[in-house]
């Protein structure tokens, strides 16, 4: 999911509402910027110095790495070290290099190799949502000796497209994004679930952020899939509206040789990842290993 930018943006509502979402988080956490071709890169770390690296993206929109909040403490008790990246050119605290933005995936694996350069391992675990999930899957298959294992909340534009009724919910929040119409929107996706308020909020305080038009483009070629070495774990969301589950699962069984597929029931696309979260948390640690 992405937005317009069209609306109106406070910065300062919106660096209220971050922080109040990162404060879910560990109390040891650090925040680090990274230089790249596109500007500096804003990522939230924690877990010990020595742990096994991990990379999260967060989806499109205003999902931003303070989204991971629910699962971060419990991967860095795992021992993992964590690193949770703001997109470039998306709300966040990621800063765009004037007249400077990616433009193509090609644009995006250069940017992410850079963040990757600045953090300092060689090789990584990567695990992406939603759009997240894409720029995941597409730089595994970008630099695959530096992925050791990689994990997929909902990927949107991976396996499948999106369902049409999806996209004409979504519209009039793409065409003019407001707090009402965010807020709408992920009340109709999440069919009416409880959801985080602090989460929330800042999903609505990302309307109308200015941000250039986000990278989208075909999803991963069929053969490149087949080829992938990495382990992957896909984990779909049961009340996803944003394409067919069973067919994402279908299809992703067919092409990835090294997949494990799960579907959690009763989650919907942009509850992930902070829905269910101790389910989720006992996938990801088995998954991703001590």
């Amino acid at each position: 999911m992405t937005m317009s930018i069209r609306g109106t943006y406070d910065p300062d509502r919106f660096g209220f509402a971050y922080d109040k979402v990162m404060a879910k988080w560990p109390g040891e956490r650090e925040a680090v910027t990274v230089p790249t071709p596109f500007g500096e890169t804003y990522v939230n770390v924690c877990g010990p110095a020595d742990g096994r690296p991990l990379v999260l993206l967060p989806g499109g929109g205003g999902a931003t790495s303070a989204s991971w909040y629910a699962q971060a403490g419990e991967l860095a008790r795992a021992g993992h070290r964590v690193h949770a990246v703001d997109l470039i050119g998306f709300p966040g605290r990621s800063v765009p290099a004037p007249g400077r933005r990616p433009r193509t995936v090609a644009d995006l694996m250069t940017w992410l190799d850079a963040v990757l350069d600045g953090l300092g391992p060689t090789s990584t675990d990567l695990g992406g949502h939603s759009y997240g999930g894409w720029i995941a899957l597409h730089y595994a298959l970008h630099a695959p000796d530096r992925v050791r294992r990689l994990f997929l909340l909902d990927p949107t534009q991976c396996f499948a497209g999106f369902e049409t009724a999806y996209l004409l919910h979504a519209l009039p929040m793409l065409l003019w994004p407001t707090a009402r119409r965010v807020r709408a929107f992920l009340e109709w996706e999440t069919g009416g679930a409880v959801l985080d308020p602090d989460w929330l909020r800042l999903q609505e305080a990302g309307a109308g952020f200015p941000s250039a038009k986000p990278v989208t483009g075909p999803r991963p070629a069929p053969d490149a899939l087949r080829g992938l070495n990495a382990s992957v774990l896909l984990l779909l969301a049961g009340s996803s509206r944003t394409c067919d589950t069973h067919l994402v699962k279908t299809r992703a069984a067919g092409l990835l040789p090294h997949v494990e597929i799960d579907i959690l029931a009763d989650v919907s696309h942009h509850a992930l990842p902070q829905a269910a979260p101790e389910r989720l948390g006992r996938h990801l640690t088995g998954f991703l290993g001590p």
